[in-house]
This record gives C-alpha cells, sequence and structure tokens, in this order.
C-alpha cells in the first residue's frame, strides 16, 4: 500500500539508494507516493513522472498546494515584509499552499512570498520555451531540477509541466514519449525538440537552440549548426530525432 505525500524541504535528491547517486532533483511541493520507510530513508515514486528513488523521511509531510513558483526564483519570509530576513529560497516549479493575501505577499504554512513570484495550479503557460528562458544562465548540474542548478532533460521537464504537457524525467523516455517526429526536411519552429543519444535541447528560433549542457556549464543559446558539429565532434553522435510537441504552432 502506497502513502501520498509532498516534499517540505525546498529541494531535495532523488537517490538511486539510500546515501546513493543523485538521479533526479524533487521541488518543495512536489507529490510523491510512499512505497516503504525503513532506517530514515523513504522509496518514493514522484506523482509528476513516475520517477522512484529515495529520499530522507525528514523531507516528506502531508498537505495541500494551490499555487507554483513561476518566477526564476523566489525568497520565503518570517513576515510580509521583504526587509526581514528570509527562511530559505525557493526555485521556479516549487509548490505552496496559499491561505490568504498580505499586501504584495502571499501567506502559505511556512511563511510568506511575493505573491507575484507565484501562479496558480489551475492557470498554465502556453509557450514551453518561454519557462525554459526563465531559467537562462542557470547551471548545469548533471540530475538537476532546479533553478540552482538543471540538465537538458529537467529543462524540458520544466517547460513541459509547466505548461500542462506530461513529460518523463530523462532525455531518453522524453524523445520515445513526447511530440511525434519531424523529417529532415522540414523547417524547424520554436518548440521543436532535437534529441541525441543523452541530450536533448529545445529550438529557441529555427536557427538557434536552448539547452542545458557541459559544454557551457549553463542553461544557454547556442546555433544549432553548432551545437551539431560540436556534438559530433566530441563524439556524441547526430541528432537521433526531431520532435514536435502536440498544440504547438
Amino acid at each position: 500500500m502506497t502513502t501520498p505525500c509532498l516534499i517540505a524541504l525546498p529541494l531535495v535528491d532523488l537517490l538511486r539508494g539510500p546515501d546513493g547517486p543523485r538521479d533526479r532533483q524533487l521541488l518543495m511541493g512536489e507529490g510523491v507516493t510512499v512505497q516503504s520507510i525503513a532506517d530514515e530513508w523513504a522509496e518514493v515514486t514522484a506523482i509528476r513522472d513516475g520517477y522512484s528513488g529515495f529520499v530522507p523521511d525528514s523531507a516528506l509531510t502531508e498537505g495541500t498546494v494551490t499555487h507554483r513558483v513561476s518566477a526564476r526564483a523566489t525568497h520565503l519570509y518570517p513576515a510580509p515584509d521583504f526587509k526581514t530576513r528570509e527562511r530559505f529560497s525557493l526555485s521556479h516549479g516549487a509548490r505552496l499552499q496559499v491561505l490568504s493575501q498580505q499586501g504584495r505577499f502571499a501567506e502559505t504554512p511556512q511563511g510568506y512570498v511575493p505573491h507575484a513570484h507565484l501562479s496558480s495550479l489551475d492557470v498554465l503557460d502556453t509557450d514551453p520555451v518561454t519557462v525554459a528562458e526563465t531559467l537562462l544562465g542557470t547551471p548545469y548540474l548533471w540530475g538537476g531540477n532546479s533553478s540552482f542548478g538543471i540538465d537538458c532533460s529537467g529543462l524540458v521537464q520544466a517547460g513541459c509541466l509547466a505548461c500542462g504537457i506530461a513529460c518523463p524525467g530523462d532525455s531518453g523516455p522524453q524523445e520515445r514519449s513526447l511530440g511525434a517526429p519531424l523529417s529532415e526536411s522540414a523547417p524547424l519552429q520554436r518548440g521543436d525538440l532535437l534529441f541525441w543519444r543523452g541530450h536533448v535541447a529545445w529550438v529557441s528560433d529555427p536557427a538557434t537552440l536552448l539547452h542545458a549542457n557541459a559544454h557551457h556549464m549553463a542553461v544557454a543559446y547556442e546555433p544549432i549548426a553548432d551545437a551539431i558539429a560540436r556534438i559530433t565532434a566530441q563524439r556524441g553522435g547526430p541528432v537521433t530525432s526531431r520532435k514536435r510537441l502536440k498544440g504547438l504552432s
């Protein structure tokens, strides 16, 4: 029997095993189902994408969420006053329960967040690339899922989830499940995806990619032709597929 819970910490690594390597990350307020708890470790499955792993059982709580952080990042304060010392920072995509509005701040069970940095969960973005551009310059982090560090598949997932598009956590499953294939001759457009073995990138415009990559060690723009030549030269292989998400035109 599984138990639904929420992530209680601003950011927690989803580990392959207790004290094991990081596979992905989970943000505050994200939902998980708990399979088991033993020796202070919980085996969980992320509701957003079915990714399973281990987190400290202290990272779990119960509750309700109503809003998500739609800004790149925000701060949570002990009072509705930006001059007070913040309690912690929250990444884009973190989820909170808004109890009331206090001037420019939203009151949550954890404290106060600028209301301008939040969106209701029932209000979706319409352009996943615009969402991904919010994270431009974010440091590259293998397995990262936050504005403090993110990888290529994390950047794609962030854009998709903000637009209500179901999206796996890794580039391989993303290539298999996202969008419809494009022929080599089809012109690329904003919102298309290019896949390599172990890598994925958004098409920002017909000549430019936006991707989290270890070459720039950041979320960065790169000319498509340059990226293809560079990845080929680094033995990353050719583009394995070009995909177009449904409903984007």
